[in-house]
């Protein structure tokens, strides 16, 4: 059943994606060659608590840490670990943080130094689909149309969209209705409604879109090996019309970075 939720209530579910926004651009301050991924994550657990919130993946399913950190060839589930980032590294970051009886839960996909320009491209559209998805994400449209414009998009550069893990609903738990998976064909699905909200996550993957999991029960790799890519953003259907409760600006801001890819999906437009 898809639970929707109030416009007090996506208020409430705004402020905590947007700690979770946070967080993440205090790690895109600190993310560098030579730092570990648990040093990263004893630095967002702190930061999450000092906010008034709590890691919402702290514990879940048993998750030993706060923050999912995917390196490379890992798509997602990657644990924290005393490993130093290496130059020409890429890494998804996904954090999630809950306050007020909700959770806010987004992801982004990092450069560490000098990247082969392959796997930027890989990045750069990855992260572009996550926008050509959210775009579908209106009234009147339905579940696979989403992912269908995700499949379409990236398949045509040759990735691999992953079809094991996918998207879903958020709210006063992590994982709620509807599944939302990043293929599928358009006119499928669940018909969205007023006043629901999503993480929209394209999981890309430069080779085959197979996957396969570490023996620790939670890191899942590429079954070639090739790098794969992660982002993520909270969405809320507002007067029909998607509207972004999370952010990549507090990212941008920390690395120098200049975009507009959000506005869009803006009603009232962000202060930081």
């Amino acid at each position: 059943m898809i639970i929707q939720k109030t416009r007090e209530e996506i208020e409430l579910m705004r402020e905590s994606a947007l700690i979770v926004s946070k967080t993440l651009g205090m790690i895109a301050s600190e993310i560098k060659e030579g730092v570990t991924t648990l040093y990263l994550d004893k630095l967002a657990e702190e930061f999450i608590r000092d906010h008034g919130a709590v890691p919402s993946f702290l514990g879940l399913y048993d998750f030993p840490n706060s923050l999912c950190m995917s390196p490379n060839a890992q798509v997602v589930h990657g644990i924290p670990n005393n490993v130093p980032l290496k130059n020409g590294d890429v890494i998804s970051v996904d954090c999630g943080a809950f306050k007020n009886g909700f959770h806010g839960d987004h992801a982004y996909s990092f450069e560490i130094g000098e990247v082969a320009p392959e796997v930027k491209k890989l990045l750069r559209v990855t992260k572009e689909s996550l926008y050509v998805g959210i775009r579908e994400f209106k009234a009147g449209n339905r579940v696979e149309d989403v992912g269908n414009a995700i499949q379409k998009y990236t398949e045509a550069h040759g990735y691999g969209v992953v079809r094991e893990l996918v998207g879903h609903g958020v709210g006063q738990k992590m994982h709620e209705e509807p599944e939302m998976p990043n293929y599928g064909k358009r006119g499928r699905g669940k018909l969205f409604v007023e006043g629901m909200v999503v993480a929209i996550e394209p999981m890309i993957n430069m080779g085959t879109r197979n996957i396969k999991q570490l023996k620790d029960g939670w890191t899942i790799l590429t079954a070639d090996g090739k790098p794969s890519a992660h982002f993520e953003h909270d969405v809320a259907l507002i007067d029909g019309k998607p509207e972004l409760l999370s952010t990549f600006q507090y990212i941008y801001k920390a690395l120098g970075i200049e975009s507009n890819e959000e506005d869009e999906f803006r009603q009232v437009p962000l202060v930081l």
